[in-house]
């Protein structure tokens, strides 16, 4: 079976989806909102199911990869939860010090499709370090609507301060160069955002289609930023007029791109809204901005 699109469902399916994703709609919410859609072929359920996650079928660099050492690492964070937790890949042979990566996770914590895209920035010669926001409730559930759910109980001070601590730490990680910088997507583009107003030795950073931080806070920036937007992405591309705004009067260096014809989460290639020639483009621009800025 040829794989879904976001071409293959109507704009308003996408929409729905992208507010249940969000936590706008309830699942049941969701159903009820693309029923009209559905056929005797294509329920409202099934219209859901393709829309959502396939995590194996996506997967493109796997656990057992020879070129790779996993571990599962933890840094104190007394600002936050006490201890954060994450997923730290890197090259397994490593000659000289390398520059790190903070990665940051959509709203569902540190899935499948994270730790996968953990393990191919090490590929690309980094250290890279996802932190996973639902540890302290227990980590990734496996499920999806789970996470979501686990997800708006947290205290996101504490969460944020769980990410200035793993940034911090990073620092002096070992075989580390001392330069970190993060890269996050969606709920942790909007994180990259903020980490970049928090963390004063920050070394870049790379949002991608991510809310803007408190505008208040922009002057405190000292990162180059490299922002990636999709073009149909109301939600997000509305903070953006205002952010740019005060980049602009604050002398802040950064770059942004929107991508045409793209969705929001378009660089996720588990679910239909990936888009394969604007994810690579993005994904290439990324790794050779934090080249320049962490090497």
């Amino acid at each position: 079976m040829a794989r879904k699109t976001s071409a293959d469902f109507a704009p308003e399916v996408l929409q729905h989806f992208d507010a249940y994703v969000h936590g706008a709609l309830s699942r049941r919410g969701f159903l009820v909102a693309v029923a009209k859609y559905a056929t005797a072929a294509l329920t409202a359920e099934l219209i859901l199911e393709q829309l959502s996650p396939q995590f194996a079928a996506a997967q493109q660099i796997p656990e057992t990869d020879a070129r790779l050492a996993i571990t599962r690492t933890e840094f104190p964070s007394p600002a936050g939860n006490g201890t954060v937790k994450g997923y730290q890949v890197q090259p397994a042979t490593i000659k000289g010090k390398l520059p790190v990566v903070l990665v940051v996770h959509e709203n569902r914590g540190l899935n499948p499709h994270i730790e996968d895209i953990t393990r191919r920035i090490a590929l690309e010669g980094f250290i890279a370090f996802a932190p996973d926001a639902l540890a302290p409730l227990g980590g990734y559930p496996g499920n999806e609507d789970k996470a979501r759910e686990l997800f708006g109980t947290l205290d996101q001070a504490k969460t944020r301060a769980d990410f200035i601590a793993a940034a911090g730490a990073l620092k002096s990680v070992k075989n580390g160069n001392g330069k970190v910088g993060a890269i996050g997507f969606c709920y942790g583009g909007g994180l990259s955002n903020y980490l970049a107003t928090q963390v004063p030795d920050l070394g870049a950073a790379v949002p991608f289609y991510g809310p803007a931080p408190d505008l208040k806070d922009v002057p405190n920036i000292k990162a180059p930023l490299l922002i990636h937007f999709a073009e149909k992405d109301d939600r997000v591309n509305a903070s953006w007029p205002p952010y740019e705004e005060a980049l602009k009067a604050a002398g802040k260096p950064y770059t942004a791109h929107t991508y045409p014809g793209t969705q929001h989460g378009f660089n996720n290639d588990t679910t239909p809204r990936y888009d394969k020639d604007a994810a690579k483009l993005a994904w290439d621009r990324s790794i050779a901005f934090l080249k320049k800025h962490l090497a």
